[in-house]
């Protein structure tokens, strides 16, 4: 099978398309024939820095949507033909950019039929990251505010609808470019961080859902009411932040999203009841990962990024 695998840190440059063994489904596992693949953010940091993959050789991505192929023993509830989508096995190496992924059969949920498969790729990874952590941790609900800065972005665009279905008040950054597309998702304010300061437009601010971190998580404490959270995203919380959340009497906390087979189930309800729709940006095939990461760490998609992989 084809992969798009590194054999060293680096830029896009060090993703390269080869051939190797297409891999076995041990017990309770499947093997699935993966016809797209969701590209995140965390995927070029790992390209880069190794992260918690360590040092290559490795293959990155972990949004897959695709075909069972094979079924390992235990596995009752999938067949061959059954189609699926998943965020198997994350934080550990699934190899998502690749022809066929081997992870267990719990890890995934079947893809609706009315979900493309560009589509069902991109939801897992963005999807559970939001729904994680304003509906497992946060438990927004009706009458509060939310503020997600990057609001049409990957995750952005999703954590506005889920918020939205949970009955909040939704703040969304991003240029004004992108604020028909972010009232059209539900942002009843949507504020343009290059010419407004979003701490003089929201406040008493229940939930951040900070999308970009450093500075903004910092300036984002601000606008928290007493006992509200903030997620800072992609860069956690250092010592400058957590003692000015402590001084402010808010929480800050990080988020590693985890595979969870129940949350894919609440996301697909949600889909299914048109409270959320999954946009997709662009999709580019397998050959063209690099592409993709450099596309990607512009930060200038509206919605998600996927990768053909059936189509190569």
């Amino acid at each position: 099978m084809r992969v798009v695998r590194q054999t060293e840190l680096g830029g896009p440059e060090v993703l390269q398309l080869v051939d190797v063994a297409r891999p076995e489904p041990g017990l309770t596992e499947i093997l699935v024939r993966v016809h797209a693949a969701g590209v995140n953010p965390v995927d070029w940091k790992i390209r880069e820095h190794g992260g918690f993959l360590g040092q290559p050789p490795f293959v990155v991505g972990w949004d897959v949507s695709g075909t069972v192929e094979q079924v390992g023993f235990g596995v009752s509830w999938l067949k061959p033909g059954d189609e699926v989508l998943g965020m198997p096995a994350f934080p550990k190496e699934v190899g998502g950019y690749g022809e066929f992924v081997v992870a267990p059969s719990r890890h995934f949920v079947r893809k609706p039929a009315g979900l493309s498969h560009a589509e069902a790729a991109a939801l897992p990874l963005a999807g559970l990251t939001a729904w994680q952590a304003l509906v497992d941790d946060a438990e927004v609900r009706p009458g509060q505010k939310v503020l997600v800065h990057a609001a049409a972005g990957g995750v952005g665009h999703l954590a506005v609808q889920i918020a939205k279905a949970h009955g909040a008040y939704v703040y969304g950054t991003a240029r004004t470019v992108k604020h028909d597309f972010l009232r059209g998702i539900g942002v009843d304010e949507p504020i343009d961080y290059t010419t407004a300061d979003f701490t003089e437009v929201a406040s008493d601010v229940d939930v951040v859902f900070d999308l970009i971190g450093g500075e903004n998580s910092l300036r984002s404490v601000d606008v928290l009411k007493p006992g509200g959270t903030l997620f800072a995203v992609p860069s956690g919380v250092d010592d400058e932040l957590a003692a000015k959340a402590r001084q402010r009497g808010v929480r800050a906390t990080g988020i590693l999203v985890e595979p969870d087979q129940r949350g894919l189930f609440a996301l697909l309800e949600l889909i299914d009841a048109g409270q959320l729709k999954v946009h997709v940006d662009q999709v580019l095939p397998l050959a063209e990962a690099a592409k993709a990461h450099e596309i990607g760490a512009a930060n200038q998609l509206t919605g998600k990024l996927v990768l053909d992989v059936l189509g190569h």
